[in-house]
């Protein structure tokens, strides 16, 4: 029956599931209790309900609207944004490694659960060996010979959770998980906003390029009309220099455009993962309005912001450790098995009579450490309450992100639509300053002012335009995006098993 050889070997493995409920019941630490969140009393965020003088501009929706979901950039219908976001998602470097640390966060967790379970060795060993002739001072027939000593033992140990402190490892590591899950997120919102931010502002630099290329081609005419004048003895000199000066300003301005468009552009493909020398983006100068966001209620906020599911998972995850620590104050109990064949002749190993077993628990209780589990104790303990305060850190910044976005989004749009009034304005100065300097009016001094005042105007007006935008965008990031915790992963599914294949070695 060779089945039977090894059956003491392996009894330990048989019972350690019975022996391990046994003990389940048992688990030393703090049962932790989801920290509240600082209290809300208002029912909208205060800068959504600021009234302002004007009937017009940026408003923000209703918060009964359907709160974003998914997709946020599709927000502001624009198809070239959208397709980027898509090409971001797939290949950004940072959302990959971001993925990797989550994959290292659930190994992790395998490498805690396998303390429940019993450690089997195998240490197969040949031995040649003499002993001493001069061993014994009397003769003795087994000194001064040479044997073989053949062994195959193997050895089982197993240490039972009695405290529940492999317990509380595993939950720790699945906490950590779900932190690298949600840290994962709020990375990938970063870098999200951060591209949609990029295009807006190309788009303004877009705008912006053609505002100076039509003043200096505007700028060309004049000086062209002023040089015919002058050459006919209608004009003058001054007015030719003048003329010229404005042009040549206007040039370098339409230059300049290029540096930050060209820095925008290689910040994209960055992000992207592609080099920015194979990378572009076609130029299209369009004019954007905000949209309006839906922001929901304060009291969501919350549940919708993966930065405070990663300091609540923290959190959690310090509750766990600090049962880790008392779990150091009891005692540890290890039952070990071996068993095995030994023979002097490879022949002979393999017998009945060659087999060889022990079995036995230990325990094992420090009774003197100078301090150190009670210090390590008081370390988790402080280490708690300092993710605790970063927990409350974190929303309250949250919320501070969301008014400052609000108010922002909000001036921009008033200060646009004053501004657009501005350029109106400019535009009618400058075209009545251009009939008075026909008419011999005015000099041609009066209008150069009129066409810098009309040129700062629309640049002013093009910033503002873009800085709406871009607040738009810290808006939607501020909400937490179209992220919310319940997609956030369960410890469960932090757990679920993974093969090699998910921790593929990559080129």
């Amino acid at each position: 029956m060779p089945e039977l050889k090894f059956r003491s070997t392996f009894v330990l493995a048989a019972v350690a599931p019975g022996l391990l409920a046994l003990v389940s019941g048992c688990r030393i630490g703090p049962r932790y209790q989801p920290p509240a969140p600082p209290a809300v009393h208002a029912p909208n965020y205060k800068e959504s309900t600021v009234n302002f003088h004007d009937a017009d501009g940026w408003k923000v929706a209703s918060p009964q609207d359907a709160m974003l979901r998914g997709n946020w950039w599709e927000v502001f219908h624009e198809p070239e944004l959208n397709a980027l976001e898509e090409q971001l998602n797939i290949n950004n470097e940072t959302l990959k490694e971001y993925f990797q640390n989550y994959m290292a966060a659930r190994a992790m967790i395998a490498e805690a659960r396998s303390q429940y379970w019993p450690t089997l060795t195998a240490n197969p060993a040949w031995n040649r060996a003499r002993t001493s002739a001069n061993q014994s001072v009397s003769s003795s027939a087994t000194t001064g010979n040479t044997y073989s000593l053949w062994n195959a033992p193997i050895d089982a140990s197993w240490t039972p959770d009695l405290w529940g402190k492999i317990r509380n490892e595993v939950h720790a590591e699945q906490y950590a998980a779900q932190a690298s899950a949600a840290q994962l997120e709020g990375e990938k919102l970063t870098e999200q906003a951060s591209l949609a931010e990029y295009y807006f502002e190309i788009r303004g630099q877009d705008m912006l390029q053609k505002i100076l290329d039509e003043t200096v081609a505007a700028d060309q005419k004049t000086l062209d009309y002023n040089q015919a004048q002058y050459e006919t003895g209608v004009g003058d000199s001054l007015s030719v220099a003048e003329a010229k000066t404005t042009l040549e300003s206007a040039e370098a301005a339409a230059t300049a455009v290029g540096l930050l468009r060209a820095q925008y552009e290689h910040a994209i493909a960055t992000l992207l993962g592609k080099n920015p020398t194979d990378f572009s983006l076609p130029v299209r100068p369009i004019l954007y309005a905000a949209p309006a966001i839906p922001t929901g209620v304060p009291s969501q906020l919350v549940e919708r912001r993966p930065d405070i599911a990663a300091a609540e998972r923290t959190l959690a995850e310090a509750n766990a450790e600090i049962g880790i620590g008392y779990g150091a104050f009891f005692p540890q109990v290890t039952i070990s098995a071996s068993g095995g064949l030994e023979s002097a002749l490879f022949k002979h190993l393999f017998d009945w009579p060659s087999r060889i077993w022990s079995i036995g628990p230990s325990a094992s209780q420090v009774i003197f450490d100078g301090g150190l589990y009670r210090a390590q104790l008081h370390q988790y303990v402080a280490i708690y309450n300092a993710d605790l305060a970063s927990y409350r850190q974190a929303t309250l910044t949250a919320f501070q992100q969301v008014e400052d976005a609000l108010v922002a989004t909000r001036n921009d749009s008033q200060q646009i639509l004053r501004q657009q009034q501005a350029v109106k304005d400019a535009q009618t100065a400058l075209d009545l300053e251009l009939m008075r300097y026909d008419t011999g009016v005015d000099p041609y001094l009066d209008v150069v002012v009129a066409q810098t005042t009309l040129l700062s105007s629309q640049e002013a007006l093009n910033t503002l335009e873009v800085n709406e935008m871009v607040s738009a965008v810290q808006l939607v990031e501020a909400l937490g995006g179209g992220w919310d915790r319940t997609q956030l992963p369960t410890a469960a599914q932090t757990g679920a098993k993974t093969t090699s294949a998910d921790y593929k070695l990559q080129k």
